[in-house]
């Protein structure tokens, strides 16, 4: 299939990774996007909303060329989800999957909002609670974008260390839940609310798939950066004794 091919397919994508469950349809040239509330119930809600997406669209899900997800980094629930179902569609249809960068959505979200053009480079900073935090660093360069620093997960002492040479612009939900604690020079532009997620998974599976970034569905795997989301009750009490020196 040639790369203009690609271009013209039909494309479903979800991401899954946050509290807002995203969706988008590319089709004939246009996309078109949906958000709706995720977190837990994202994985009752996500087969519903794609089937009434694609009823609004006219099309049967076998007219499906490829299906992008949001493949993380975010909340361990919600990737998992969106990975299963992106599986189950991949197997069930015989098509290709998009593993999409979640922290690139923010990125190109951001990119939309300000209007930016060739050279735009910014940071995403995204609450993974615990304190912490999911950051990667982005550049818009030649009609698509450039991983700088790939999705981690950090400490706040850490990501300081990290963004030293602050990015130019910043933007995730770690703007408001740190505040003056993410250490950011004043200088940088903050954008820290998304305005349309729905429009950037679209953007970005478009995108993947006419750069005939498609994988096989055995392949397509979510990017989980916290092994551990809760300590156990002795590794609870062995972290206690260690501050504190207290017996278990």
């Amino acid at each position: 299939m040639s790369a203009g091919d690609r271009g013209a397919g039909c494309v479903l994508a979800f991401d899954t990774s946050t509290e807002s469950l995203a969706l988008a349809l590319g089709a004939g040239g246009r996309v078109v996007g949906h958000a709706e509330p995720g977190g837990p119930r994202a994985s009752a809600a996500l087969l519903p909303a794609l089937r009434r997406l694609l009823d609004a669209a006219g099309l049967p899900m076998a007219a499906i060329d490829a299906i992008g997800f949001g493949r993380g980094p975010g909340a361990f629930t919600g990737l998992r989800t969106s990975c299963a179902v992106a599986q189950g569609l991949g197997f069930g249809l015989a098509r290709p999957l998009l593993p999409l960068d979640s922290l690139l959505l923010v990125a190109d979200d951001a990119r939309a909002q300000l209007g930016a053009g060739d050279g735009f480079e910014v940071g995403v900073a995204m609450d993974a609670r615990m304190d912490e935090v999911y950051a990667g660093r982005y550049r818009w360069a030649d009609g698509a974008w450039q991983t700088l620093a790939a999705p981690a997960l950090y400490t706040l002492p850490a990501l300081a260390v990290a963004w030293r040479q602050a990015p130019p612009c910043v933007a995730g939900s770690a703007l408001a839940a740190f505040g003056e604690r993410l250490s950011l020079p004043a200088a940088v532009q903050r954008v820290p609310a998304e305005a349309d997620r729905a429009a950037a998974l679209g953007r970005l599976a478009a995108a993947a798939y006419a750069a005939g970034q498609a994988v096989d569905a055995a392949d397509a795997l979510p990017l989980y950066l916290r092994d551990k989301v809760a300590l156990t009750t002795e590794e609870r009490a062995a972290v206690r004794e260690a501050a504190t020196g207290a017996p278990r």
